[in-house]
């Protein structure tokens, strides 16, 4: 799916997320495509491309769980959720809003 929470309020991300666990638990496999942080976070496995947008990008600059995003120097995904989690302490991965 290409962003699929694109025009989504904040309050329908849990309903997706809710559906995608869903599909998966059932045995499927959920490919995304996506920028917002409270999906990306939800991830089982993130393939980070990069290192910028565009003519800049292009390149895979990580792929694992969002816990060891979390320690990828090269990754802008990274620092952007790891300032996300400043805003959650105590917690792994940021919340769904």
């Amino acid at each position: 799916m290409d962003e699929p929470s694109t025009g989504l309020h904040n309050k329908d991300l849990a309903a997706l997320l809710a559906l995608f666990r869903r599909l998966v638990d059932d045995g499927n496999t959920v490919v995304i495509v996506e920028h917002r942080l409270e999906l990306i976070a939800q991830a089982d496995w993130i393939i980070d491309m990069g290192p910028g947008g565009g003519t800049d990008g292009g390149e895979v600059v990580f792929t694992g769980t969002p816990r060891d995003l979390l320690a990828c120097p090269a990754s802008k995904t990274a620092h952007w959720l790891q300032k996300s989690m400043l805003h959650h302490p105590g917690r792994q991965r940021p919340p769904v809003l």
